[in-house]
């Protein structure tokens, strides 16, 4: 698992008071010198992100982040069903420990895959403590109160047993946590492995807050963050902002944009913030000897390498200008804005210590409401050519984008540029100086905002993503499991937002649900290998879709949780040969559910039991495509094709058309076109039976290897290298080519077909024209859909052979 240095590095915590303990939630089972809790309702998905993570795949790098991870390999053969929280602390020596707790189950262990695996059973007073070894590294489990307790150090397991109190502070905290997100992290400050998260130095974790909760959302491209710090006592910095309000940031409109960062704290009082500050820096509150700051609500420090300017957001330009009536000498003129000196260069550090650290600011000059302060005078005049040429941080794309995760108003936020960020991670890794390659992270911020005795939490990184251009192909995912792909992943419906999402099977016959982020939002584990195409029903009519679909012995019907629907899964001692088919007769959701085993057509009803109504009898050769419903008029016809026979069925499985001529049928599928049931046979001849049973048969030299797809006005085939649309032939390079796919979307049709020996998806439109910027890569066919709020279509196909791409056509 590659997520928890980097937790380490990104986030800063807790303290504690103490209660008899009542063991009812896994947070009681935290040992006490826990710093970092880690909490996950779905590891797996947790896994998955982090290794599809840019940036976190950046951190993995580290001999910090890899330490980490090999302290938790062993406990991969874990399967969590359901909540999981991970606790690293400190031991004795202080040499890095963890423990971990979730709710047992009888799927829980999975060791049959580690070579040189072995348990051994130990005491401690009466109590039961397996010790699990894998290759020479061990670690330690045991079971209480239906809770599965593990750990790498067996005093902790011990320490378990004996605890008495639990952290009433830390037990509120965890409450705040939501479980909608990748994973919650809760850290304590006092012993952090975390130096600082600012710029400044001297605004360190162990002095910032008692505790902070966090909860994280991790895709491809971003990470985003939202929770709660908490300190508990007058001598942490985030409470300098109690009792005041917080103000709209705007130190962003005068900070240039090719700025290392900028720091900006507000109040709406400064006399109280300034008695806060005084008390957490232990000075005697005194009289401000200046009235400079009695209108200011905003203080910022921009940031250029190693020089610094300091800025005064004013309310009243009038009175500040009057607190500045004895520092009118002008040092020089730079586009008509006068610089002036200054004769206290010292004061915003002696005031705003330790926010602010820059001495000798001995420059300043005036832009509307903002005074800005500066040691050096290149570093205004890049402010004053900024701010006048518009090319401020607030005018950058890169801001806009990451403004839609933060508040308008905060007490405190931090923006920073790639090298800022990177050189801010380096600080915290000990003993380590990492290259990492954060050039396309141009934008990061923090940002706290206090409220009642807490202040909340907002923090985004963020991956720049090249703007897209009009009639362009564009890659938004690329999405890595652990597993190679099995199956071609395709969409489905999300009947809460509409918008579509995708699913997908491994060789280990796991079933994933991928949200159109790119967040593994479940996997389960199902048996055997899934058949075509996955259908959706809404089985209780109430608006909520459900999976369906049969694997070789069984037929699944499982909820937006990834939980199966009862009576499913139906198994089947026969092998079911073709995918399952869903018929809705009328439109009112009472389905048929049709399995396919040999010569066998199976009927059911939604809680899995066999439809009396439906009485055909068994053919005589293997059914070899996959059954499927069509209404002509107020008539149901029932299609599916033998080698020899093409079988017409009523609602109750009598013979409603029999065709008059015999044919070899190819297995490829029936389409209802220009009102006729449409297939081909072994020739490669266009057949077609209308609902008297007259054959048409049309010679269109389709080769043994040919494939077709239909709708009601539109046939395409694909034979060979040929791809015909609407008796249009296209010549494709010479290749390996899946089946020829149709797409009616927005009124258009699109044909998709993929050379699997090029690796190259072609996509055409209804005249047989290549859409512009195709072919692209992939190692499937497409899926094509429009899966979100805007107007652009989607595809997704396999990638590599573990991993899934979505690609946008803008």
């Amino acid at each position: 698992m590659r997520f928890f240095y980097f937790t380490l590095t990104t986030l800063f915590f807790f303290s504690c008071n103490t209660n008899e303990i009542n063991r009812k939630e896994l947070i009681d089972f935290v040992p006490d010198n826990t710093i970092i809790i880690i909490k996950s309702v779905n590891i797996e998905g947790l896994k998955n992100s982090i290794n599809n993570s840019d940036f976190l795949q950046e951190i993995s790098k580290s001999y910090s982040y890899k330490n980490f991870e090999n302290k938790l390999k062993n406990l991969s053969f874990i399967n969590p069903s359901n909540e999981i929280i991970i606790c690293i602390s400190k031991d004795l020596n202080d040499s890095t420990q963890l423990a971990i707790a979730t709710k047992y189950h009888k799927n829980l262990f999975s060791t049959g895959s580690f070579k040189d695996y072995s348990e051994e059973t130990l005491s401690h007073k009466n109590k039961t403590i397996t010790k699990h070894t894998i290759k020479n590294d061990a670690f330690y489990s045991t079971l209480i109160d239906s809770i599965f307790f593990a750990s790498s150090s067996k005093t902790i397991i011990e320490t378990i047993f004996d605890k008495k109190h639990s952290d009433v502070e830390l037990k509120k905290i965890y409450k705040t946590l939501n479980n909608d997100k990748t994973c919650s992290v809760l850290l304590k400050t006092e012993h952090s492995f975390i130096k600082s998260f600012f710029i400044e130095d001297s605004i360190n974790a162990k002095t910032f807050a008692n505790y902070l909760a966090l909860d994280i959302d991790i895709n491809q491209n971003n990470l985003l963050i939202n929770g709660v710090s908490r300190a508990i006592d007058s001598l942490s910095l985030i409470n300098i902002f109690k009792n005041t309000v917080p103000q709209e940031n705007q130190i962003q409109n005068v900070t240039p944009s090719n700025s290392d960062g900028l720091l900006s704290f507000t109040f709406n009082d400064f006399e109280i913030f300034k008695n806060n500050l005084d008390i957490f820096n232990k000075k005697k509150s005194t009289q401000n000897s200046s009235n400079l700051f009695n209108e200011i609500n905003e203080i910022g420090v921009i940031y250029e390498d190693k020089n610094r300017a300091i800025v005064l957001n004013s309310i009243d330009i009038i009175a500040t200008k009057d607190a500045l009536l004895g520092e009118q000498t002008i040092v020089e003129t730079y586009r008509e804005v006068d610089i002036y000196s200054f004769s206290n260069p010292n004061v915003f550090s002696e005031t705003f210590s330790p926010l602010i650290r820059a001495k000798q600011q001995e420059l300043y000059c005036i832009l509307d409401q903002f005074f800005v302060f500066s040691n050096n005078t290149e570093m205004l005049q890049n402010v004053i050519a900024n701010y006048q040429n518009k090319t401020t941080l607030s005018y950058s794309d890169n801001f806009k984008n990451i403004k839609k995760q933060l508040s308008d108003a905060s007490s405190l936020i931090q923006i920073v540029n790639p090298a800022t960020l990177k050189s801010i991670l380096n600080k915290n890794f000990i003993d380590e100086n990492h290259n990492f390659n954060l050039t396309n992270y141009n934008t990061s911020a923090i940002q706290f905002i206090y409220d009642s005795n807490f202040a909340h939490v907002n923090a985004v990184v963020k991956r720049n993503q090249t703007k897209k251009q009009s009639n362009s192909v564009s890659e938004i995912l690329n999405i890595k499991l652990d597993k190679y792909l099995l199956i071609d992943p395709q969409f489905v419906i999300n009947h809460i937002t509409k918008e579509k999402e995708i699913v997908v099977q491994d060789v280990n016959n796991n079933l994933y649900l991928i949200s159109n982020k790119g967040k593994i939002l479940w996997k389960k584990p199902i048996k055997g290998a899934i058949l075509g195409r996955i259908e959706q029903i809404d089985i209780y009519k109430n608006g909520r879709l459900q999976l369906a679909f049969a694997t070789p012995n069984n037929v699944y019907v499982i909820d937006r949780n990834g939980n199966n629907v009862v009576p499913f899964p139906g198994k089947f001692n026969d092998e079911i040969t073709q995918p399952l088919s869903v018929f809705d007769y009328d439109k009112n959701k009472n389905y048929r559910l049709v399995v396919t085993q040999g010569n066998n057509v199976l009927m059911y009803n939604v809680n899995a039991k066999t439809v009396q109504g439906f009485n055909f009898k068994s053919t005589n050769e293997s059914i070899i495509n996959q059954p499927k419903h069509f209404r002509i008029g107020s008539k149901d016809y029932i299609t599916f094709k033998t080698i020899n026979n093409f079988f017409i069925l009523d609602r109750v499985g009598k013979i409603r058309v029999k065709p008059k001529t015999s044919v070899k049928y190819s297995n490829q599928p029936v389409f209802l076109h220009n009102n006729t049931f449409t297939t081909t046979n072994i020739d490669g001849d266009l057949i077609s039976i209308d609902i008297k049973g007259n054959i048409t048969t049309k010679t269109i030299n389709l080769s043994n290897k040919h494939s077709i797809d239909a709708s009601s006005k539109t046939l395409v085939t694909l034979s060979e290298n040929k791809l015909s649309i609407k008796n249009k032939t296209t010549e494709l390079d010479f290749g390996d080519y899946t089946i020829c796919k149709l797409f009616y979307l927005k009124d258009k049709i699109y044909v998709a077909v993929t050379d699997l020996q090029t690796h190259k998806i072609y996509l055409f439109d209804s005249q047989s024209n290549l859409i512009s910027n195709f072919p692209v890569y992939g190692n499937s066919l497409i899926d094509l859909d429009n899966i979100d709020s805007d107007n652009n279509l989607e595809f997704v196909t396999k990638g590599e052979p573990n991993s899934i791409i979505l690609y946008q056509i803008n």
